[in-house]
This record gives structure tokens, sequence and C-alpha cells, in this order.
């Protein structure tokens, strides 16, 4: 029988198990997560897989000879977190205690070494399973390696490859290089993905045969790749696995890893360093043996250091598929009992608009859940209940508001039942909401939060239903396969509300804020079931109008540049700006070309004509492309509106983020982009109405710094910008300028967006001593808002994290690890985040205040957009005068700041006339 060597990916595993696990820390607050984590996976894979030779690789410290190459590679990566660093040492330790042979060798990376070997093994007609989440690593299988992912159970031979990436391989080398990396800073091609990348080699077969081809590749992606074939040569070495290293640790061949006996002595040790309380117990057989000094496992989450233990012990899985009323009638009564159910639907489509029920999973205890499937057409052929009634007879359990339920993500399940006539109510918890106002600087899908909070690798939805062009629908999907993914889902939702929930309540303003989510999130749905309508001829006019400026334009740049060009191009812009009209290179790319991004372009601007009218051109282009040109195909051909999604739980701050259309990012610094607001109207007979909250973020600063000249000017009603140009420029009120206003205007946003003197004297053209003479006399007007952004930048050193005005923590990952620019930019993040995020608090209170008060009023409104700190309404023509007297009130009475909080209404026949 073949031999097997076992390879593990070291440092890929240690980054995942810190990212994947809680903060863990053991009686010391010596942090522990990852090597929890990579203890747990090599404990697995020991378990799983019975090999006769085995190595764990890491990255060893120092350079490697990719950085001789380019000096730019992995640049942008972060320093490694202390807490990640301190945990280096114990993990090599606890590696070499559980018996696996370690290899560490400077120069190369671990990737090298594990391609190393694995030729090495094939070349003596071993197979080799190489453990790792990296995707660079996929160039190394064939018919005698394979990947294995640990984490989430992925499976890696070549039509694995293919299956994930869409291509071989072999040609995973090219597909990377087309691709890019920007974790790892190695340059691709713009704007090419992994779908563009996966098509161009299944066409072409090789890169080489691509960059031959390369001029019958039409449009913007043409240009681009032309444009990046000069860093093919680098790139390729950068991306591709080194298969010969020198490796003298392994003198004696593969015989040099045959894995040896575990050092029992050495593991207790660090069991009961650590507090690993279960495999201590394990290890020594006594049920009563625990760490000394009771070393339990700390969790400092996001509510509160805790003695809680690590992820609670996996609890046995029993699944059922309902397909007859028997097994439905005993889940409803299980239902009608329980105190809280976990609720999950199963769907045609992400789009909640679009998506139509597949089936249902509920969960009343841990380990405890069903499936009912509904309309599953997989080649089973299973039969299952009818839809519509078992919809009938689970409507007065599913409409109840006093049965409590908790879902992940419970907006999208409510559009989903909605689409199918039941409006979902006693939604009491979201385990997607949980997660994020704990930790709001992490992703929080479901598989992740399994592994970082449970302990427990789930089933993805790629594995079930395939990836790509090869993708299934889940009503597709086998019943019994569908059934325990449902079904998981449901489980890891009660079973994370459990752990999430309880960490929540120990804080009084993450509870706060919870709530508040809870609450938002109802209304959200709200807003977009609404919709808002869009005029598709007057959108048409407008992108009819800007083609003819865009055409206008590239005319005019013709004549600038003195003959024509391609003003998509980045390689014949350089060509043109640097070398035939010699204007001075900015900054360059990192194959060493000129770059002409807008940021070059805005600094080139202020001097040259041709730029300058680059930039116009962009603008307009973008705002066709995106918006005239767009919006009208978005329109829901049953309710006539378009109908946004807004995500709550993507942004670090609490802000909301607007998708499908983005409806927040329409610029209206521009008259053409102001325009693209016109086109958004009411139904016939109505208005369009709109509240926005007053300097919002300059308000929230006057409270939290305390400062009191600010608060005085806020106080008196005073133009906020006007008050500061007086105190700065030592002039009465009614002296100010405009210039000076527009400098102090350009002072007190710069400084709350942590802006020093370089930005700020970019900001308004002038000298840097100029900026700081500005800044200077600022402080000393306003003294409370520099002591304020001092203290709030250790603060957030110290905790790493900093709060809004009602507890809602922000998160600052690089405020401990990072140097250089990136802790810079974390200490601007600090300054902020409390505004941007306080500001996110009072909207969202701001939209559950009113919608309330719409439904008691039992008003005709709708709400149908929120834009940053603005409210949008659709009203009928006799309810506008009553709006707006009560919004204005409604939104300044959600909270009590140290200054007033004022909301303006506008009125309009569009969004345009009403802002």
């Amino acid at each position: 029988m073949k031999k097997t060597l076992l390879l593990v990916d070291g440092s890929s595993y240690l980054y995942r198990a810190y990212h994947a696990m809680p903060d863990l820390r053991n009686a010391k607050g010596e942090p522990t997560g990852a090597l929890y984590g990579v203890i747990s996976m090599l404990r697995k894979l020991t378990q799983d897989y019975k090999a006769d030779y085995a190595a764990c690789i890491f990255d060893a410290k120092g350079k490697t000879f990719r950085d001789d190459l380019y000096s730019e590679y992995k640049a942008q990566r972060p320093s490694m977190p202390e807490d990640l660093a301190s945990q280096i040492e114990p993990i090599h330790a606890a590696v070499r205690a559980l018996g696996w042979p370690l290899l560490a060798v400077p120069g190369v990376e671990a990737d090298d070494i594990i391609g190393t070997l694995a030729v090495q093994a094939t070349a003596g007609g071993v197979h080799t399973i190489i453990s790792t989440g990296d995707k660079d690593l996929a160039q190394l299988v064939n018919e005698h390696v394979e990947l294995i992912n640990t984490m989430s159970g992925e499976r890696q031979d070549v039509a694995g490859v293919v299956g994930k990436y869409g291509v071989r391989p072999d040609q995973i080398v090219d597909f990377l290089m087309l691709t890019g990396d920007t974790v790892d800073n190695i340059p691709g091609v713009a704007k090419v993905g992994p779908k563009t990348a996966a098509k161009w080699l299944n066409q072409y077969g090789t890169l080489d045969e691509l960059v031959r081809n390369a001029d019958s590749i039409k449009g913007v992606l043409g240009e681009n790749l032309r444009a990046a074939i000069p860093n093919f040569e680098l790139t390729r070495k950068l991306v591709t696995v080194k298969l010969d290293c020198e490796l003298p640790e392994i003198a004696g061949g593969l015989e040099s890893f045959v894995p040896p006996q575990q050092d029992k002595e050495a593991l207790i040790r660090l069991y009961e360093d650590y507090g690993f309380r279960t495999w201590l117990r394990d290890l020594t057989g006594d049920p009563q043996r625990i760490p000394e000094q009771d070393a339990r496992v700390m969790v400092k989450t996001a509510s509160a250091e805790t003695n809680e233990g690590a992820p609670p012990a996996a609890v046995e899985a029993n699944y059922e598929v309902v397909l007859d009323w028997e097994a439905f009638d005993q889940w409803m009564e299980r239902l009608r009992t329980a105190p809280l159910v976990a609720l999950d639907t199963e769907t045609t489509s992400l789009d909640p608009m679009e998506a139509r029920l597949v089936g249902i999973s509920l969960c009343v205890k841990p380990g405890t859940a069903c499936y009912i499937p509904l309309a599953h057409r997989g080649p089973d052929q299973v039969v299952q209940l009818p839809l519509a009634e078992v919809l009938e007879r689970m409507k007065p359990w599913l409409e109840d508001a006093g049965a409590s339920k908790v879902l992940h993500n419970a907006k999208y399940d409510t559009h989903v039942l909605a689409n199918e006539g039941i409006a979902l109510a006693g939604i009491d918890e979201d385990t997607m909401l949980q997660a994020y106002v704990l930790e709001s600087h992490r992703r929080v899908n479901m598989l992740e939060l399994g592994q970082r909070w449970l302990g427990r690798t789930g089933v993805a939805y790629e594995d079930i239903c395939g990836k790509g062009a090869k993708q299934i629908g889940f009503d597709e999907v086998a019943v019994e396969t569908a059934a325990h993914y449902a079904s998981e889902d449901a489980d890891f939702t009660l079973q994370l509300h459990e752990v999430l929930r309880p960490r929540i309540a120990q804080d009084e303003g993450l509870e706060r804020i919870y709530k508040l989510e809870v609450q938002a999130s109802a209304v959200l749905t709200t807003i977009e079931r609404n919709g808002v309508r869009i005029d598709a001829k007057v959108l048409g006019k407008q992108s009819h109008e800007i083609g003819q400026q865009l055409v206008e334009l590239e005319q005019k740049a013709y004549e600038l540049a003195g003959q024509p060009f391609n003003l998509n191009s980045p390689k014949q812009l350089g060509e043109i700006l640097f070398q035939r009209m010699g204007l001075p290179v900015v900054r360059k790319t990192a194959s060493g070309a000129p770059s002409t991004d807008e940021d070059v372009l805005s600094k080139l601007a202020r001097d040259y004509p041709l730029p300058q009218l680059l930039l116009e051109y962009r603008g307009l282009a973008k705002l066709k492309s995106t918006y005239t040109d767009k919006l009208p195909r978005m329109i829901d051909s049953r309710t006539g509106r378009v109908h946004t999604r807004y995500s709550q739980a993507s942004v670090i701050t609490g802000r909301l983020a607007s998708s499908d259309p983005n409806l927040q990012n329409i610029p209206v610094r521009t008259p053409e982009g102001r325009r693209v607001r016109m086109a958004f109207v009411p139904d016939e007979g109505r208005k369009i109405v709109s509240a926005d909250y007053s300097q919002i973020e300059l308000r929230v600063m006057a409270h939290v710094s305390g400062d009191e000249n600010l608060q005085r000017a806020f106080a008196q009603g005073l133009d906020i910008h006007r008050a500061t140009a007086s105190e700065v420029f030592g002039v009465p009120l009614e002296e100010v300028t405009a210039e000076q206003r527009r400098s102090a205007k350009a002072i007190n946003f710069g400084l709350i967006y942590g802006m020093g003197e370089f930005g700020l004297a970019s900001n308004l053209g002038i000298t840097r001593d100029a900026a700081k003479s500005y800044i200077d006399r600022y402080f000393t007007r306003y003294p409370g808002v520099a002591m304020y952004m001092e203290q709030t930048k250790q603060k957030a050193r110290e905790q790493g994290y900093v709060e809004t005005v009602f507890g809602r923590r922000l998160w600052l990952p690089d405020i401990k690890g990072a140097k250089g620019p990136r802790l810079a930019g974390a200490e601007r993040a600090a300054i902020n985040a409390p505004m941007q995020g306080t500001s996110a608090d009072l909207i969202k209170m701001a939209m559950v205040a009113v919608q309330r008060w719409i439904d008691a009023e039992k008003l005709k409104t709708l709400m149908v957009m929120q834009v940053h700190d603005e409210l949008v309404f659709d009203a009928p023509q006799g309810e506008v005068e009553l709006l707006s007297r009560a919004l204005p009130e409604l939104m300044s009475n959600v909270a009590e700041l140290a200054v007033p909080l004022v909301a303006e209404v506008g009125v309009g026949d569009n969004w345009e006339q009403a802002h």
C-alpha cells in the first residue's frame, strides 16, 4: 500500500486560528486562542489521517528571496498582532510536544518548503496530503498530491481544484498572475477577478497564449491586460512555489519525518500553563485534575472579561427530516412549548425580494433540529408536504409576536416569508447582530462564527451546491443532504445565541446597542420592501446628455494632448502625460510605471488642464455606468420600484451600507450627480420629504470633547464654520470672509477625521507651515478637542477599541500591532470612529422612533431611504404638513447631548428638490 506524507501549513493555520477563535486567555491573562486552535487542528489531523510521515512547517523569521525580488512584497500586511506574536513560541512547543516534526527554513516561505517536500515525496512513490488554507498551494495538486482544509472540511484533488477555481492545478500560477493578491501586495490585471481569469485561461489554455492574443481582448479589460504584461515576469516569480529548496534538516530524507511519540510531560506542563482543562484531564486520565491555580480559560470578549470556558463541548446532532403530517404536528407542539426557537429558511435566491421558499429549519434545543422540505426538485424525487398547507398551518405561530424566535440575519428571512404572504413576528434575537455588536471588526457569517465561538466546522453552502458555473440551486439538492445543512444552520443559530447573548447582557452599553440594532433591523425590512420610485425617462435623458458630454470631453482631451488616445487606458494615458507632455511623475505603480490614479490626477490638476479634464471625464463616465444607465434596469417589474439592500453588519462604525443599488454613494458635489436625485420621485399625488440631521458629527465632537467654546457656538445656534473662523483667525463673526469660512470648514471636518497638517495643507492648497498655524490656533481656541483627541488615542491603544456615546464598541485591529502609516491610520480612525459611530446610532434611533410614530398614527407615509444622516419619505400630500412639524421634534429628541440636535426637513417633487 502506498505510503502517505502529511504536511501541515503551520503559518497558514496559526493566523486562521487566531482570527477564528474568541480571545481566549489563561488565568494570567495571556492570550491562548491561536494556541488552542492550532492544537485542536493537529489533534483532529492525527485522528483523521494515519500518515507514515508528517511535518508541520512554519515561515522562518526574516526576509525571503521574494522580498529581494520585489521590495513591496507583502508591504501592505500589518505587523503580526502582539497577542499572536506572544503565542508563536508556545505553538512551536506544542507542535513538538504533540510529536510533530517542525520545520522552518530562513530565506524561503513555508509554501516553498511544502512544495519541495511534496516533489521529493512523489519521486519516492509517496502520496502527499497538504493541510492548508492557502490557495497558492493549489498549484501543487496532481494525482500524487492533494489539499485538505481542516477548518472548512474541504478536500481538493485535481477535480476539486477545477471545481473551486475553474482552472486546472497547472493553470493556478497563471490564474494568480491575472488576479493578483492584495494580501501579499502582488499586482495582477486591474479589474480581473477569478471568473474572468478562469474564462481567459479556459479559452487560451495558458497565460503566454493569452498574451499572444492580448490585442483581441476588447474594452477596458483588454487595456488593463496589455498594461499588466510588463509585470508578468516579476509576478510569475512571486506566485510560483519554489520546488528545489535546500533542506539540510532532512538529510535523512522522508525518514526524518516519521512522527515520534508525543511528549506527555511537556504536554501536561503546557496544558496546565495555558488552562486547557479538558485536554489535561484526557491526557492524565484524572477527572479531578485541573490546571494549577485553577487556571480556567478566560474569554476576553467584546463585552467583558469573564471566567467562562472555551467553546462549549459539541452536542450530539439529532436532525430530522419532516415528510409527513404526524412528524409535522409533533414539531408544531414542540414549537408551542419551547421558550425560544431558532428559525432559518432555505430559498431559491440571495436577493431577498426575489427569493422563494424551498424549506424551513427549526431548532428547539442544542442538537435537536428539523428540516421541512417544501419545494425541492432534485433527482431523489422525495415526496414533500405541500408548501401552501404547511405555511397555512404554521402561520399562526410564525406571526405570533409572543412566540420568541432567534434567527441569523432575521431581515432576510422576514423578506422571504413576506414573499409567501407571512408577516413574521416574535423576532426577539438575531445572532448576526449579536456577533456584530460584540466584534464589529470581524465577519459574521455562520461558518466563521461556528468556528470562532463554538469551535465547530459546519457544512458550507458551496460544499453541497458547488461553485461558479456548475453551482446548482438549493432546490436541486438532495433532501437528505439539504436537511443536514439546514438543520445545522438552525442548530448553530441557537447555540450561538446561548454563547453570545450572555456576553452582551453583561455590559449596559452593548445591551443598549444590541436592542437598537434588532429594532433597526425591523425598520430596514420595511424600508427595503417599500422601495423607492425611479423615473426611468428622466435617467434616460440624463444618460444621453452625459454621453454627449463625454464625447465633447474626449475631443478636448485629444486637443490638449495633441493626438487621439484611449482615455481609459492607463498605459496610453501615462505615455501622453509623462512622456509626450513631460508632466511630473507623482507616484509609480508596483511595476514601476507612473501612476495615473485619481489621487495623482487630482494633484496634477492644480497646475495642468488635461488631468483636470480627465477627472471630469472619469466622474461622468462612472455616473453614467453606475446610475443613469444601471438604475432603470434595477426597477422591480412587480413593484415598479427600486429595492436597495441595507447591510447592518459590515461597517465597523455602525453605519449602514447600501447595495444593489448603492444609494448612499450618489455624488452630490457636482451638478450632474445632484441631477440623478431628480429621478427619485414619489408616487402620483405625493411628495418626497427629506429629514436630515444638521452637522451631526461636529455636534457629537462638541459633546464628547466637552469643549466649552464649541458647545457655546452650537447652543447659540451660530454658523459653526463661521464661528470657528472667527476663533481661529481672530476676527469678529460679521467680518469673516468666505475664504476664511472655507478654511474653517476644512479644519472642522478635517480634524474629526484625524487630519494632520499635511492633509489640511493638501486640502486647502496651502503650505504645511500655514496649515500647522491654523491647527495650532484651532486647538488654542478649542482646547477640549485637543485633549479629547490625545485621550482617545491613548484609550484606544490600551483597550483596542473606542466607544460611541451610547456604548457601541468600535474595534481597531491595527492600533496595537501596526507601525508607521498603519498605526497613524488606526489613530485617525480612533478619533473619528466615535463621531461616525454615534451619528450611526442616532440615525438608527431616529429610524425606529419615526417608524414607530408612523405606525401608531396609521399614516400612509412610506420611509423609502436612509442615506448617511438623512431619512427620505414618500408621503401623501395631506400628510406633508404633519411630517414637516413632527420629524424635527422626533429626531431631535431621540437622545440628549450637551448640544442641541437639529433636524431639517425639505419637501419636493423629487429627492433633489427635497434635499
